[in-house]
């Protein structure tokens, strides 16, 4: 991937315009809630294919190491599936969880820029209640045609990922402390002035949020993209920059360790968070 010069703020709608023109408000499919009309990307600079491709497979690796079965998998001790290479979180009926639920939005995203999913992913809930339903049905025609076809449409899942990440830049300057929002601008562009920046950008809004949903904290402190932008030391635009918000979002991420309640035990994620993060300082 090449390396890109310096940009502000309005030319870094960049690639993360989610690589296609606009998004209209999707349509949405029989049984499947309306969504909230989304904001149109601008046309703007666009990532080639073979960047959304470099980019996806990254991110398909950090979620379930590129593996076809990882892309619909149900981590042990949570209430919810994960689903593509975004591990885009599903959840069923009745729970209503911290996180941010981004499979049902996912799919309103691909139908309206004209994919045809297979019919399970246009229901509104999970339709496995829990880990052992999932797993049960997990060789099933349901599961299998899912899998199949994330596998062969990687490039709109990353289209997706770009775009939320692009549309989280607004948000972070609208919830973030007045004080800290120029830091926040001046510290966005000196990461995305390298590729792996950009990719750092991508992934991490996908991996950890964008940081301005106040039920993702933990003692009023939270972990997505905003904090650990905030968190970052002064240095220099380029690689210094990329090495710093690896280094920013470990910080943020030992400091979630710390706050969450000991029977979530989440010290068991730091190892593998920590390997993802220091794929953000490493050129490609």
């Amino acid at each position: 991937m090449q390396v890109y010069p310096a940009f502000t703020i309005i030319s870094l709608t960049f690639a993360l315009a989610a690589c296609s023109p606009s998004v209209a408000e999707p349509t949405a499919p029989t049984g499947v809630a309306k969504a909230t009309p989304a904001t149109a990307a601008p046309a703007s600079i666009r990532l080639t294919a073979s960047q959304k491709s470099a980019i996806g497979r990254k991110i398909w690796q950090n979620e379930s190491a590129g593996k076809v079965t990882g892309l619909t998998h149900w981590n042990d001790g949570e209430e919810f599936p994960s689903i593509g290479i975004g591990h885009f979180i599903w959840y069923p009926k009745g729970f209503n969880g911290r996180w941010t639920e981004t499979f049902p939005e996912f799919v309103r995203y691909a139908t309206s820029n004209g994919h045809k999913l297979p019919a399970v992913a246009y229901s509104i809930d999970c339709p496995w209640p829990n880990k052992a339903a999932f797993q049960r049905d997990f060789n099933g025609a349901q599961l299998k045609g899912l899998r199949t076809w994330l596998a062969a449409n990687v490039n709109v899942q990353t289209e997706f990922i770009a775009y939320k990440s692009r549309a989280a830049l607004p948000k972070i300057m609208s919830a973030a402390p007045s004080a800290h929002r120029a830091r926040i601008q001046a510290n966005y562009n000196k990461v995305a002035t390298t590729s792996n920046g950009i990719y750092a950008l991508v992934d991490y809004v996908n991996f950890k949020g964008d940081g301005t949903n106040p039920r993702e904290q933990y003692r009023d402190q939270g972990w997505g993209l905003m904090w650990v932008l905030m968190d970052m030391q002064n240095v220099a635009s380029g690689q210094a920059a990329a090495k710093e918000f690896a280094a920013s979002s470990k910080r943020c991420l030992d400091r979630r360790v710390r706050n969450s309640p000991p029977a979530r035990g989440e010290k068991r994620w730091t190892p593998g968070w920590h390997n993802r993060c220091n794929t953000y300082a490493k050129p490609f």
